[in-house]
């Protein structure tokens, strides 16, 4: 069986094609912005232009615009090809990206952004410890870590809290990761996981 994992959730946007338990393809990009442009593009790249049984997509917490465009390219070529189509948490793919070089509990940290981040704690597996929170620098200082951290805010919460650089780990979300998840992280849900409230408010939301 064929799998189309995408992932962009962050500043990154990467697509990978499995068969069955092996990776045939891959693609990984840090662009920033301009994931509606590249995404498709990337996919269809693939073997096959990516054409899978399943596919998994990021579902968050992220940029709220990089979340909604991963989500939708996952539905209308599921819709497309006739391919069932799950969700992971964002931070849990990092999570096992870390884990997968040091097999050690683990304190997720990415952008979340308005200064604040995506924190959460993960046991060996990548299995959640607790609930994924925003919070300011300061505020993720006084809730700790893990003696490990990763994420693409990892140095500057393993700075706050004085830990020594080896147990840091730079990672941005990629989905060569994404069948290694434990199955019991993808949903056959796919709301997005937005880990704050919006940056807008609707005229109408705001008038109540």
């Amino acid at each position: 069986m064929r799998t189309l994992a995408i992932e962009t959730a962050t500043e990154a946007c990467s697509v990978a094609l499995f068969e069955d338990d092996s990776l045939i393809a891959h693609d990984h990009q840090v662009l920033g912005r301009g994931h509606a442009e590249r995404l498709v593009p990337m996919i269809a790249n693939l073997p096959e232009n990516g054409k899978s049984q399943r596919i998994l997509v990021s579902l968050g917490p992220g940029s709220f615009t990089g979340v909604r465009i991963g989500i939708a390219t996952a539905r209308a070529l599921a819709f497309a090809w006739g391919a069932d189509v799950l969700g992971y948490p964002t931070l849990a793919l990092v999570a096992g990206m870390a884990q997968s070089e040091r097999p050690e509990p683990v304190t997720v940290c990415m952008n979340g952004g308005h200064g604040e981040w995506f924190v959460a704690d993960y046991d060996v597996g990548a299995e959640p410890l607790g609930a994924t929170v925003s919070l300011s620098p300061e505020a993720a200082h006084a809730r700790g870590a893990q003696a490990n951290i990763a994420g693409n805010r990892a140095a500057e919460f393993g700075e706050l809290l004085g830990l020594d650089p080896s147990h840091i780990q730079f990672l941005l979300p990629d989905a060569w990761f994404a069948l290694a998840l434990p199955s019991p992280l993808l949903s056959a849900s796919l709301a997005p996981t937005y880990g704050r409230g919006p940056d807008a408010v609707p005229q109408a939301a705001s008038r109540t």
